[in-house]
């Protein structure tokens, strides 16, 4: 292990500590996203059928709307399991929960008005086996 200092470190600290710029209070920032998580809502529709699916997912957006969430991250997986190639009466792709459900949202007359956006979710959320919902707010 090297115990030395190297110059670098040294003039970066003597730097910092001869600087008159303010501290960033990181806490303060923290507490802005933790205020922010309470209004973000996940759903799992994992082992849902796509009606059970559509059904729940439209309760659980009314709900989430009157309580002031203004995010909903729907994880509905990829689809790889799927037994859906078995059944020539069923479409492969849109029968899958990550096509239909947003489908059902985007095409819903009592939803459009309370949906703002969809969208695929981040890596970190779920990838293309997810999906964000973002709805109005309430006009007070």
């Amino acid at each position: 292990m090297n115990k030395k200092i190297s110059e670098d470190d040294i003039k970066a600290w003597n730097d910092f500590v001869s600087s008159d710029k303010p501290i960033e209070n990181k806490d303060k920032n923290l507490e802005a996203i933790n205020k922010n998580i309470g209004r973000i809502k996940k759903i799992d529709l994992h082992g849902y059928s796509l009606d059970e699916a559509n059904k729940k997912i439209e309760e659980l957006i009314f709900d989430f709307y009157q309580k002031k969430i203004h995010k909903i991250i729907v994880i509905t997986g990829k689809g790889t399991r799927s037994n859906n190639e078995s059944n020539p009466y069923v479409s492969k792709d849109l029968s899958l929960l990550k096509h239909s459900v947003p489908d059902f949202l985007r095409n819903s007359e009592s939803l459009k008005k309370i949906i703002k956006d969809i969208t695929e979710a981040d890596i970190k959320d779920g990838g293309s086996g997810a999906f964000y919902i973002y709805l109005n707010r309430i006009k007070e």
